[in-house]
């Protein structure tokens, strides 16, 4: 969506009806885009109709109220603007008048609630395997694009984040996200790349950014980077939709059944993760009685078709089979905090990364304690390679605090929140400082 739409989500019309704006888009923003871009067949255009439509719905829902069927008045606001659209590039073609025919039938207008809520001929096929949504996480992950251009694109279009919690997941400031979407919109524009699944042949070369992008996408959602909910259970469990889609179309592929796994198995734990006021829980402290076992049973199966396949776990499957522990342990004290660890390596070797490494030391403090885990936390301080992120900090504060060198674990502490952009896990932060 456009900056400038985005932008307007924050501007006094009503409260009411701002929020009534916001929520709409955060649930459905990448169901209206990719029925907007089936209907055009342009991703591009799909995307600036959306803007324009949300823009139109910041105007008139605060004066005229919330329709009935918020997503179809969205819809059909979009569906008169690719008129428009149609008009000014290509005057009365033979596309524009069946356009036309087909909204004057429809008996729809953007000025209010639509006649018929939604129109399934056009917008919805529920029989599609290729489900709007998933298509556009291949478009967005096409190889014409940079990897970095593929995520931020797929946060923003299919995640329906801010630039500036794209950033925060990415790691990297905020403009830089903006012109990397700019440049994607563009290129993809230019290489007049269609809105479908490709076909088998072409999803192997695409996959590995697909998954990147679902397992981006949960991320966020589990650990919100902004805002005041430590959860976005609505991204988090878009993410493992999305993932069991996948593997519906790929059931053979062990990484796709490896990140379902890991999905599974860590939103498993999200109705323990938080206090009925929102304030987080963290794993040690959480009752293991109100994890779903259901997601478990879910995930523990799909680790082990991703085994079943014999070609090892790829970085997915490893973390899968780290969130296993997990699931498998009574206690945080019962858990394998070994088995973690030489799961963590393999995963290092496999796919090193400094938060990787990050965790591994977190992993052995609670197998070998918190003086063999510090080196290993010192050697990234050294590195600088997660400088200006409040994880390093957090975890040697905690560090610090269970070797008794108090003064500097407050410190540490103090440090992370001031880093930390969500406000409930500032707040943890700052009261463990307090509590030493």
């Amino acid at each position: 969506m456009a900056r400038a739409a985005r932008d307007e989500l924050s501007a006094p019309a009503t409260e009411a009806g701002r929020r009534a704006v916001e929520a709409v888009w955060r649930i459905e923003s990448a169901r209206i885009v990719g029925a907007l871009a089936r209907y055009t067949g342009d991703f591009s255009l799909a995307e600036d109709l959306a803007s324009e439509a949300l823009t139109e719905a910041l105007a008139a829902w605060p004066r005229d109220g919330v329709p009935r069927d918020p997503v179809a008045w969205l819809l059909t606001v979009g569906r008169r603007r690719a008129i428009d659209a149609f008009r000014r590039r290509a005057g009365r073609d033979e596309r524009y008048a069946t356009l036309g025919r087909e909204l004057v039938e429809g008996g729809a207008h953007a000025g209010g609630a639509p006649a018929r809520a939604q129109e399934p001929d056009l917008l919805w096929d529920p029989d599609r395997i290729d489900d709007d949504r998933l298509a556009l996480l291949f478009i967005a992950c096409h190889p014409v694009l940079s990897r970095e251009a593929r995520l931020a694109l797929t946060l923003r279009v299919v995640g329906g984040l801010t630039s500036e919690q794209v950033a925060a997941s990415l790691l990297v400031p905020v403009p830089t996200v903006q012109a990397r979407i700019t440049r994607a919109k563009k290129t993809l524009a230019a290489a007049r790349v269609p809105f479908e699944v490709p076909p088998a042949a072409e999803r192997a070369e695409r996959l590995g950014s697909v998954l990147s992008v679902i397992y981006v996408l949960f991320t966020e959602g589990s650990s919100a980077s902004t805002g005041d909910s430590w959860l976005r259970t609505d991204l988090a469990h878009e993410a493992v939709r999305l993932a069991r889609v996948l593997v519906g179309l790929l059931p053979d592929e062990p990484e796709v059944q490896g990140l379902l796994a890991l999905l599974e198995l860590t939103a498993a734990r999200f109705p323990a993760r938080t206090r009925p006021d929102g304030d987080p829980v963290l794993l040690a402290d959480q009752d293991r009685r109100r994890w779903d076992r259901s997601a478990i049973r879910r995930g523990r199966a799909a680790l082990a078709r991703a085994v079943s396949t014999g070609r090892g776990l790829g970085p997915y499957g490893l973390q899968a089979a780290i969130a296993e522990q997990h699931a498998l342990a009574a206690s945080i004290e019962a858990t394998d905090w070994d088995r973690i660890v030489v799961l963590f390596e393999a995963l290092g070797r496999v796919a090193p990364s400094p938060v990787v490494d990050l965790n591994r030391a977190v992993a052995v403090s609670m197998a070998a304690g918190p003086d063999a885990a510090l080196p290993l936390v010192d050697a990234l301080v050294a590195s600088g390679s997660l400088a200006g992120t409040y994880l390093v900090p957090s975890v040697r504060g905690e560090l610090l605090a269970q070797l008794g060198r108090s003064a500097e674990a407050r410190a540490e502490l103090e440090l992370a929140a001031r880093l930390c952009g969500n406000e409930r896990e500032k707040a943890v932060l700052l009261r463990k400082s307090a509590a030493l």
